[in-house]
């Protein structure tokens, strides 16, 4: 996690990504999928992400056996 905000820090310090594009790319995602469509892509974002810390841990547990 500490090296997600050093990294976005660092972006934003570099001017590489800077608040003007990040409104842009918001815009530009609502434009193509629409407001009801964005809650329905994250949730299945957050299911695929569940699902691999879950197989991730599962294989943690095949190991240590």
């Amino acid at each position: 996690m500490f090296t997600i905000r050093l990294n976005l820090k660092l972006m934003f310090t570099l001017g590489l990504v800077g608040p003007w594009q990040i409104v842009l790319v918001v815009v530009v995602v609502l434009l193509l999928f629409g407001g009801k469509k964005i809650p329905e892509l994250m949730r299945g974002l957050g299911s695929g992400i569940k699902e691999f810390k879950d197989a991730t841990k599962e294989d943690e547990k095949i190991d240590k056996e």
